[in-house]
């Protein structure tokens, strides 16, 4: 990881370079600004999803044991909101308009629904029978729909939202056309249009993106030209176009310019840090973006410390 001041260039210089530009981020706080650089998590947390929810609060689930963890991006203080389960898990995580927190449940073939003021369980969906290979990685919520990402079945689930926001039974949706699953971690991080019309789905295995139809599960890759997203991770898209690309043994943030079809895209640069400790997800709030270290690999997960990073988002255009 590079440690440098920040480089701000032109959008121009951007487009001219194939390959994009990195932005390494110092790891210190601005004197003057409010909210911290770097937020610490309950040691042993073993986080790997984060959401921003209503006013500064944010979200992470445990992998370890599926807690809740709430806090605040402007004060860097919270506590559990839901208290972790032996045998439950938490991967990727959503609130939606109706203050509901969505979290899928990695090896569990599991997605639960939870009332984010509260912490109450509004209902837990099985996806996947019991003894049957599953990894429930990440979930994106639209108007319509909840849709679940497996990294093992290629396959997604999905979950209705019918009128007043009532939640429907699941199905599963099979995943046909350019996304083949090969040997090793698939189906990863998960995003939607702002209309939910096109879902967009990153392969961590090949570093492939591709558009996924919600609702006849056709894929087409994207294309980036020569640019891999290999141990692609957690996806945020903002607005229409920009989608960032959290790329977790890698230690940095892909930022790529999609254009209005979601057909092709170029990497225009990427966002370095040096607290980032194998990042796994990316939430955004006002200018910020905030990533959350999983810290894979390390000796012993239980006894290990745990933060969330801020980095500023990509602002090129």
């Amino acid at each position: 990881m590079r440690k440098v001041a920040l480089t701000v260039l032109l959008a121009g210089v951007l487009a001219l370079t194939s390959g994009g530009v990195a932005i390494a981020q110092p790891g210190h706080q601005d004197g003057k600004d409010r909210f911290p650089a770097t937020i610490n998590l309950p040691v042993g947390f073993q986080p790997e999803g984060i959401s921003i929810g209503k006013g500064t609060s944010f979200y992470v689930g445990s992998v370890a044991n599926g807690a809740i963890y709430r806090g605040d991006v402007k004060t860097g203080e919270g506590a559990i909101l839901v208290e972790g389960i032996p045998g439950h898990a938490a991967t990727g995580t959503e609130v939606d308009k109706r203050n509901r927190l969505w979290v899928s449940g990695a090896g569990t073939g599991t997605g639960t629904v939870y009332d984010a003021k509260t912490g109450h369980l509004l209902r837990t969906y099985t996806f996947v029978p019991t003894g049957t290979a599953n990894f429930i990685n990440d979930v994106v919520v639209t108007k319509d729909a909840a849709y679940f990402t497996d990294s093992v079945n290629q396959q997604l689930y999905v979950v209705p939202i019918g009128r007043g926001g009532r939640l429907g039974d699941a199905y599963t949706l099979p995943i046909t056309g350019d996304l083949v699953f090969v040997t090793g971690f698939n189906a990863n991080g998960i995003e939607a249009s702002p209309d939910g019309r096109t879902l967009l789905v990153i392969q961590s295995n090949t570093g492939f993106l591709f558009k996924v139809n919600p609702k006849t599960g056709v894929s087409r890759r994207v294309d980036l030209g020569a640019t891999l997203l290999t141990n692609g991770d957690g996806l945020l898209l903002q607005g229409r176009s920009i989608l960032y690309v959290v790329r977790n043994q890698n230690n940095l943030i892909a930022v790529i310019d999609l254009d209005r079809s979601y057909r092709s895209g170029a990497q225009v640069a990427t966002i370095e840090n040096d607290n980032f400790q194998v990042p796994t997800t990316v939430a955004a709030f006002g200018k910020f973006l905030y990533a959350v270290n999983a810290r894979f690999g390390v000796p012993d997960p239980a006894t290990a410390e745990y933060q969330v990073v801020r980095v500023d988002a990509f602002r090129g255009h």
